[in-house]
């Protein structure tokens, strides 16, 4: 459910907070007040395309909030979050936040992480089925009319396993299209793959030999040098007629006279020692390096065939040689499958033909279910549309399939559905779409969706204009139906009509006021009395006389 809405700095609001309750949210005021403000705020919070001309004058730019409890939420919401990046809902919380400048800039966050308006449009249609003046028009969509009748059914399962039963199918045709090609281009393929797991099988590769060529060919393009320099070192430890061990002699017998003075120079005399030792082990080492390097040219020109051809191969298939060797795999596979290509295509054709006869058999299963269900679904929706005053109006849906494969296939099946209507008795019942009045569909959504309150799984449902061109016994019912769908999710509901005002559980106020020479609009949570006066003022004037009919219509609620 939706818990709190924050909006600052979008149109008449400079800063407004909204706690909502479970259950039926009713907001009111008069016309103008700002109680738009409210829908547009959410509408920006899900996705929705930003107007910079919505920002309140004055302001640099607009940020809406919203917190979620998703606890109960049915949507694989933690994993989604999680493939995206987002930071995991804290103690159930989901917090999305959405900011825009008069500049032009965009910034959206979910749980405190940012992300794109694609995601928050995603999450959106989980959390959220917003009904204003343009939103029931989804309705008209016979892929939304499909799903309905879909959820009426409880045929969700059924209809996934077709759709993975596509996709499946989808996978195995792309296989096969890359296989079926002209005997040219095979044989340009067989022969590029050939030449290239040729290429790379016999270079013999190793994935750390890189680096021990490069290593290698560095040592032997150099060798002239290293022993020039290895030579030069070992005459000035101790061939050279000034060499370092020739001067430590002289000056260990100097430390032996001073010692022989003085035996505490004793450690002066072992220092000498161990720097003479070390010295020795140098001259040594510097002996067995120079006699490792080899003035080799044929070795030199063998490493360096080697490292060009590690190079020549590194830039064709890879950065490294790790993934030279897993090309040379994959393409290893490539040519096996072109090589057997006959046998690999009658594979894929059976295949192909065995998905075809499920498909057949679930989409088939799938229509008559459906057609099973519209009569229900149609007589359903037809008692709710007579208590929402529509008494002799007609509700039907015409179902029409195409099964017929190999065809273009739709994930939901082979149907299509239009929903069928006649408001008025004598009429013949038209398309939805035919139809232009937006109350007229918004009391078609109102009952649709008391008929599926426990399938629906979206948990915030927002109605606007429901209630337009109904009056009396019809705008109680009206009321009555948003509470019987408020005992499965939290409804929010804009309304001028006092008779559905009543059935709310919370009821909300939207005023304007002048602050500091500047219109705001202000929202309040009305208790009792002041619920009347709301009330009574929607009924025509604080009077006595609808005073009264506001107690009569806050009765039992």
């Amino acid at each position: 459910m939706l818990t709190t809405l924050r909006i600052k700095n979008l149109a008449l609001v400079a800063d407004l907070t909204l706690e909502l309750r479970p259950g039926l949210n009713v907001i009111t005021g008069e016309t103008g007040a700002g109680k738009s403000v409210i829908l547009g705020a959410l509408n920006l919070v899900l996705g929705q395309r930003a107007d910079r001309g919505a920002i309140r004058g004055g302001a640099d730019g607009c940020t809406v909030e919203a917190v979620l409890d998703v606890s109960g939420l049915r949507a694989p919401l933690a994993g989604f979050l999680e493939e995206n990046g987002l930071e995991p809902c804290d103690g159930g919380q989901l917090v999305l936040k959405r900011t825009f400048t008069a500049a032009g800039t965009n910034r959206q966050f979910v749980n405190g992480s940012p992300t794109t308006l694609a995601t928050l449009a995603t999450l959106g249609e989980w959390l959220v089925d917003l009904h204003g003046p343009h939103e029931h028009q989804s309705l008209l969509q016979p892929a939304k009319q499909l799903a309905i009748l879909d959820a009426f059914g409880g045929l969700a399962p059924k209809r996934d396993a077709f759709a993975e039963l596509v996709r499946r199918r989808g996978a195995v045709e792309a296989e096969k299209a890359t296989l079926i090609v002209d005997e040219r281009t095979y044989a340009q393929q067989l022969d590029l793959l050939r030449f290239q797991v040729r290429e790379i099988t016999e270079a013999k590769l190793r994935p750390e030999e890189a680096e021990e060529v490069e290593a290698e060919f560095n040592r032997a393009s150099n060798s002239a040098r290293l022993l020039e320099l290895s030579q030069s070192a070992q005459g000035a430890l101790g061939e050279n007629d000034d060499a370092i061990l020739t001067q430590l002699g002289a000056l260990g017998r100097v430390l032996h006279d001073l010692q022989r003075v003085d035996a505490t120079a004793t450690p002066l005399v072992e220092g000498h020692e161990q720097a003479v030792s070390l010295l020795r082990d140098l001259q040594g080492d510097l002996s067995r390096y120079a006699d490792r390097i080899e003035l080799d040219p044929a070795r030199l020109g063998e490493v360096e065939a080697r490292l060009n051809l590690i190079h020549s191969l590194k830039r064709k298939y890879g950065g490294s040689l790790a993934e030279v060797i897993a090309y040379g795999e994959e393409s290893q596979t490539k040519l096996a499958i072109l090589e057997g290509r006959d046998a690999e295509l009658a594979r894929l054709n059976t295949e192909l033909a065995r998905l075809d006869t499920e498909l057949a058999t679930a989409g088939k299963a799938l229509t008559a279910e459906r057609k099973k269900l519209i009569p229900k679904l149609a007589k359903a929706v037809a008692k709710e549309l007579s208590a929402l005053g529509f008494k002799q109006s007609s509700f039907d849906a015409a179902l029409s399939s195409n099964s017929q494969l190999p065809a273009p296939l739709c994930l939901t099946g082979f149907d299509e559905l239009d929903f069928l209507f006649a408001p008025n008795p004598g009429e013949p019942a038209r398309p939805l779409r035919a139809i232009a009045s937006s109350g007229e569909l918004a009391r078609v959504m109102l009952a649709l969706k008391t008929v599926l309150a426990a399938e629906d799984e979206v948990p915030v449902l927002v109605f606007d204009e429901v209630d337009a061109n109904v009056g009396g016994e019809t705008a109680t019912a009206v009321g009555e139906k948003m509470r019987q769908i408020a005992r499965q999710h939290q409804v929010l509901c804009i309304t001028h009509l006092a008779p559905v005002a009543a059935h709310g559980d919370a009821h909300y106020v939207v005023s304007k006021e002048l602050v500091a020479g500047r219109t705001e609009s202000h929202i309040a949570l009305l208790d009792r009395a002041h619920r009347i006066d709301e009330l009574a003022r929607m009924l025509g004037g604080l009077t006595t006389a609808s005073r009264r009919h506001a107690e009569e219509l806050l009765k039992g609620h």
